[in-house]
Formats: structure tokens, C-alpha cells, sequence
């Protein structure tokens, strides 16, 4: 997508001839020495085909046609030897680092809000030898408190470094690891610890008073509570027959030579080592249960897809860990002997929401190569580099757009371009630190405008992925040098993608030019199953004539004729209309989240009416520029809850619809403003943003009748 020039002829004059000269001193040189075509050709090669001749697949990467890859490391076949593989190879170079916090302070808001902001300090690290012990003696200790080998335990905690000492403990003693995430609500967590049955608990202090103090009286079998983050040696207010521990007393309990002695139960490859509960989005989050094999196998096909991977990069760990694609990406880091500096969503950057005005946030200090992140971080990020775009001056404004157009159609012929990436995108790399050389997208579809716009402006590529807790998150991801748009790339080493028709839908596995349906996939990274729920086992997974097990994932996606996947539409995301037409909401929303009036949007239509609707977030910024403009007054809560106002959003929307090219049944004839965002913590969306369906609809209930002319 290029940036609109509207441009000063004789500006955009002398660009062109600077930019003229600069390439014709520069071109050569830089073409013998690496020049264009090996990228290009990379990228244009056919990486993936069908070992069965027939279109619909299965597709294997064109390097794993003989067998999928399942051994990350020679005798690694399990986690804990993974971690000790690495410990032995790096014992002292730094691991896992944490920010010192220098200082907390409360600052008042022009609404009268409180925001709690912090000054943070360097990292300081451990090195992979201390992170050993640390998990070995967290292990022992957590023995010594009666859990044993095989039976459940669970993380309830925010992602920090005690998090992955205390799974790493759990590998090495064989104890699986119930994983729940931070923002989950009362009664899911009491399922989640009731189903598994688990008697030790490792939180936060946080978390236990927030979340789980509220609920102990409803977990029988909960007996220990190990505390990750506080000195406190007496605690008080807790039913009777739950002791809490901190978890610096659990390994001074551990380090004594009585209980390391202890013979210690070594997992099998077959062993569980995560029930890895679902973020939830359709109801009651299910428990996946994922062995020492499945990972192992899932991160070596990722980590295959990540050139030059060492122990010289660094990654950023500020994404849930109790989400597959975190805890996945960080094995892989630890596996090859990076290191990991932790961070969240408050702190990341400079102008993140804790960060102290004028103080460094976390990319600015750790200035990782490595970095994750879901699209609707991307997607932020996009929105706010452009609304600055829009506030700079004739001159800055007229460089950037011509820099990047200029960029995007040299990343078309495999050039690189130096010097617009130390003039003009410099800045805005400097946001994710200024040395990220890889950015991975998962979770959710990335638009074509937003992964263009990261490829561009951070200087890097960004690979985009598609897999699910129930494929340990391995699915594809795309190579680095393939800078496309809305593919996730083609099959990993570790699994084998098939295309299943769909006859409702109308996708058949015979399409033409490329195959549709169904994705359904299989390899050594496809888990065990749900915990305790045979019915969706029956339903979701099998097991074909080879052994080889199978995941059905309800995704509907295409193949390319380079052997690359395209995710194209979900089973449940299909509503058919009154009139018959069927309407991708997923698609729908995709294509307007492109808009900047929009952060964040759900589409919803009734099988018995005839057109969509929509609950809308809308860009501050955006908004109150639209309502100043048609001179509507009011504060926000009022603009958001004003009938005019959806009219003139609704129509910026359908622009956007149009330029879209979405079809006229597709675009939503009413809407309905919400002045709150859509965070994990207001259940409306999981811990990875994607939108909890079931949630808003009874939400917006209300809205849902007046818009469909009800109540």
C-alpha cells in the first residue's frame, strides 16, 4: 500500500535526484557483495509441495519431504535435557534479566484518573548456570513440600523470569504444569485448578490477593501456595489447611543436601509437560495437553525458520507465558543460549502507559534483536507512527512518504535501502530499540497494510505465523526474506498441512487456480488432546493410518502455487444471511481495522436478518477530530453514545469498506461506538486480543436489538 503523495513537484524532484545519485555511487559496490537476486530468488522459490500429487496436500516444506523434523538438539527429548543441553553449553552468559525498579509514583490525570507510572533501572541478569540451579533447587523443594512426580501443578502468574525458573523445575521433576492466564475470571480459574486437581499453586502477591484469595474456599484440594515475588514470612487470612510459602524459602528448602539428594523422576518424551489451558474465547476455557515431545518438536520447527539464530541475539518477553506462542518462542531463545529481558505491555516503550514521562521504556534499555508480537500490538504501533506522520511538517511529511515508497518498491526487487534506513527510519526504529533483525506475528491474521508498514519502518522482516495451542503454536511461518503480504508462509519442518473441502462454505480441496478448504494439521507437534474431554478429542483430532496424529482447526485457509498457505476464513466466523449470502466477519474485520478512525472492531450479523452490524472502538484522536470537524460537542462518553456520530462514523466506515473491496452485503449498515477499550481484563478479548465472540454478543445484547430494529 503506498502512502498518498501529495508533494511539492520540486521537493519531490530533488529527492528523486539525491535519491538517483546516492543508488548509482552505491549500487554496485553493494551488488557485488551481496546484491538482490539470492533474496529474490528465496523468496520466488517453490517452498513447500503436496507428497500426495493431489492439490488439496498434504504439503510438507520442501526440506523435510523425506521426514518432519521432531529432535531440536542429538539426545534432547525432553525439556529438562534441553535446558541442561544449553546450561552446559552457556553457563555464563546472561539467561533471564529483570528491570531494577528505581522508583513508583502516582500522577494525576486531567479526567482525575490515577496512573501509577515507574522509573526502571538496567537489567539485571542471571546466567544460564544460575538459572539452572535456581529451577533445580525450585524443583527439589517443591518435592520436599509433597508434590510429586506426574501429578498437576499451576502457574497462576504475570510473565517475568520466576515464571519460566519455576516450568523449568516442573520439566525437570515431572511435574506437568497447569498454565492459566493472569486475566482469566473467578469461575475460570476455579475450573481450570478443579479439573486438574492440583494441590501446589505458583502466583504472584498480586495475583493472590486480587484473583485467587477471593476463591480458595471454592478449591478443596488446594494445599500449597508458592508466592514468586515477596520476602514475607507470615501470612495471615487464609482458610485453614493452605500453607503460603515464598518462593525463596522453597529453594532454600530444596538446596539441603537431604532433598537434592533425592532421587529425582526424569520425564519421558511421552510425559505431559504443559495442560495449557485456552484463553477461552467460545465459553469455558479447555485444558491441551501437550507433551515433552510435542514442544520439543513444535520449537524445532520454529526455530529452523529464524536465520542465524545464537546465543548473540536477545529477545523480549512481554507477551502472555501461558500463551503458546510466548512460552513456545522462549524455549526456542533459551534452547540456543540467547538471552531473555522481560517487559510488559505497560512498559515497553518510551511512551508506554507506566513509563515515567522522560524516562526509558524496556526496548530502549534491552534493544532486543528477537521480538513477538500479536497484531493488535502491530497494529497500535501502525496507528500512532502515522498519526505523528500526519503532524509533521510540509518538509519531514513529504520525506517520509517519499522514503517509503521509495523503500517499498526497492523491497520489491531485493534491494536494500541504507540510506533512507539511517535518514528517515531511524526514529521509528528506534521505538523497538533500534537493532530488532526479526519480528514474529501470531496469534491472529496481520494486514497487509500494517506488516508492509513493520518491514518498512523497523527495517526488518516481519515472518507471520499461523498455529494453535493445539499444535504447540507450529503451524507455518513465513521465511524471513519473503516480505508478501497475508500469507503465513509454508508448512514447518515439524508438521504437514492438508486441505479438507467444505461443502457449506463452498471451499473444495479441487479449486482452482489454488486449492481451498479446511486446514487440517498433522505432525509430531499435534498434542495429546483436551484434559478429561473426550467428546472434543472425538471431534477435533485423529489419528491416520501412518500413526500420525491430526488437528482440525476450523480455519479455512488456500495454497499457493510457491507452497504457501493463506489464511482466507474461519468455520464459525461464517454467517449465512437472510438472502443466502454468506459473510466472513473475520474477513470484514480485517479490511476495517485498515481504517484509523477504528482500534478495534466487531462484526456481527443474525442468520435471520439481512446485513451486518457493528461494535465499534474508535481512535480518540480520530473521533474527536471527526467531531470537531462536523462540530458536534459533547464529552467522550456523550460522542460515543450519540446517534449522529455513529451516522458519520458509519459513513468513514463504508469508505473504507468500499476501498476495501468488500462486497456491498459485507459492510455493516449500523454500528454501535463504545467508549471503553477492549482489554483481557474486560473479558471481552483474550490475553492474545482476538475478540470473545460469545462475550460481546451478550455485551451489546441491547444494542444488538435496537440495530436489528427490536426492542
Amino acid at each position: 500500500m503506498k502512502l498518498k503523495e501529495d508533494i511539492n513537484p520540486v521537493l519531490l524532484q530533488v529527492f528523486r535526484s539525491v535519491v538517483w545519485v546516492y543508488s548509482f555511487i552505491t549500487f554496485l559496490p553493494w551488488y557485488l557483495l551481496s546484491g538482490p537476486s539470492e533474496g529474490v530468488e528465496r523468496a520466488r522459490r517453490v517452498k513447500a509441495v503436496s507428497v500426495s500429487g493431489h492439490p488439496g496436500g498434504p504439503y510438507r516444506a520442501v526440506n523435510s519431504l523425506a521426514h518432519l523434523a521432531s529432535t531440536l538438539h542429538p539426545d534432547c527429548d525432553t525439556l529438562d535435557k534441553v535446558f541442561e543441553f544449553a546450561a552446559q553449553r552457556f553457563p555464563q552468559r546472561d539467561c533471564l534479566g529483570t528491570r531494577e525498579l528505581l522508583s513508583e509514583e502516582d500522577e494525576g490525570q486531567p479526567n482525575g484518573k490515577v496512573f501509577k507510572k515507574v522509573i526502571l533501572g538496567e537489567y539485571l541478569w542471571m546466567s544460564y548456570e544460575e538459572v539452572y540451579q535456581a529451577a533445580l533447587w525450585l524443583g527439589s523443594g517443591l518435592a520436599g513440600l509433597g508434590q510429586r512426580p506426574q501429578h498437576n501443578i499451576a502457574i497462576f502468574c504475570e510473565t517475568r523470569a520466576e515464571w519460566l525458573i519455576s516450568a523449568q523445575a516442573c520439566f525437570m521433576y515431572n511435574f506437568p504444569l497447569v498454565t492459566l492466564y493472569s486475566t482469566l475470571g473467578g469461575p475460570a480459574i476455579v475450573h481450570g485448578l478443579n479439573e486438574t486437581e492440583v494441590t501446589h499453586i505458583i502466583t504472584s502477591k498480586d495475583l493472590l490477593q486480587s484473583r485467587l484469595q477471593d476463591i480458595l474456599l471454592e478449591l478443596p484440594r488446594l494445599r500449597h501456595i508458592i508466592v514468586v515475588d515477596t520476602k514475607q514470612t507470615t501470612w495471615e487470612g487464609f482458610p485453614r489447611g493452605i500453607s503460603v510459602h515464598n518462593m525463596a524459602t522453597v529453594q532454600e528448602l530444596g538446596a539441603k543436601p537431604e532433598n537434592l539428594a533425592r532421587l529425582r523422576r526424569q520425564p519421558r518424551p511421552s510425559d505431559i509437560a504443559v495442560i495449557m489451558y485456552t484463553s477461552g474465547s467460545t465459553g469455558v476455557p479447555k485444558g491441551v495437553m501437550i507433551s515433552h515431545s510435542n514442544i520439543i518438536a513444535g520449537i524445532t520447527g520454529m526455530a529452523e525458520r529464524i536465520p542465524g539464530l545464537c546465543e548473540e541475539d536477545t529477545y523480549i518477553g512481554y507477551l502472555p507465558l501461558a500463551h503458546v506462542l510466548e512460552l513456545s518462542a522462549e524455549l526456542v531463545c533459551v534452547s540456543h543460549g540467547c538471552r531473555i529481558g522481560y517487559s510488559s505491555p505497560q512498559t515497553l516503550a518510551d511512551q508506554s502507559t507506566k513509563i515515567k514521562k522522560g524516562s526509558q521504556g524496556d526496548t530502549s534499555v534491552l534493544q532486543p534483536t528477537l521480538m513477538a508480537a500479536v497484531p493488535e500490538i502491530m497494529d497500535r504501533i501502525y496507528k500512532n507512527v502515522m498519526l505523528k506522520v500526519e503532524e509533521m511538517s510540509s518538509v519531514q511529511k513529504t520525506m517520509f512518504v517519499l522514503a517509503y515508497n521509495y523503500k517499498m518498491e526497492q523491497i520489491a526487487k531485493g534491494n536494500s535501502t541504507p540510506l533512507c534506513d539511517g535518514l528517515v527510519f531511524r526514529k521509528v526504529r528506534s521505538l523497538l530499540g533500534g537493532r530488532t533483525r526479526v519480528l514474529l506475528s501470531g496469534g491472529a491474521p496481520l494486514s497487509a497494510a500494517t506488516q508492509r508498514f513493520m518491514n518498512i519502518c523497523f527495517c526488518c522482516p516481519v515472518g507471520q505465523g499461523y498455529g494453535l495451542t493445539e499444535t504447540c503454536g507450529a503451524g507455518t511461518i513465513s521465511e524471513m526474506w519473503d516480505y508478501s503480504t497475508g500469507r503465513v508462509g509454508a508448512p514447518l519442518v515439524c508438521s504437514e498441512i492438508t486441505l479438507r473441502s467444505w461443502e457449506e462454505g463452498g471451499y473444495h480441496s479441487t479449486d482452482k487456480p489454488n486449492p481451498r478448504g479446511e486446514i487440517l494439521i498433522g505432525g509430531p507437534n499435534v498434542t495429546m488432546g483436551y484434559y478429561k474431554n473426550e467428546a472434543r478429542n472425538r471431534e477435533d483430532f485423529f489419528v491416520d493410518q501412518n500413526g500420525q496424529r491430526w488437528f482440525c482447526t476450523g480455519d479455512i485457509g488456500e495454497f499457493h502455487s510457491d507452497g504457501c498457505l493463506k489464511i482466507i476464513d474461519r468455520k464459525k466466523d461464517l454467517v449465512k444471511l437472510q438472502a443466502g449470502e454468506y459473510v466472513s466477519l473475520g474477513k470484514v474485520e480485517a479490511v476495517l481495522k485498515n481504517c484509523p478512525l477504528i482500534d478495534n472492531i466487531c462484526a456481527y450479523a443474525n442468520s435471520d436478518q439481512s446485513y451486518v452490524i457493528g461494535f465499534v472502538v474508535p481512535n480518540q484522536r480520530q473521533l474527536l477530530a471527526l467531531a470537531e470537524q462536523k462540530r458536534i460537542r459533547g464529552s467522550w462518553e456523550q460522542l460515543c453514545n450519540s446517534s449522529v456520530m455513529e451516522t458519520e462514523v458509519l459513513e468513514v466506515i463504508t469508505d473504507a469498506a468500499i476501498a476495501g473491496k468488500l462486497e456491498r452485503f459485507e459492510i455493516p449498515r449500523k454500528i454501535r461506538l463504545s467508549a471503553e477499550p477492549w482489554t483481557p481484563e474486560t473479558g471481552l478479548v483474550t490475553d492474545a486480543f482476538k475478540l470473545k465472540r460469545k462475550e460481546l454478543k451478550r455485551h451489546y445484547q441491547d444494542d444488538i436489538e435496537r440495530m436489528y430494529g427490536g426492542k
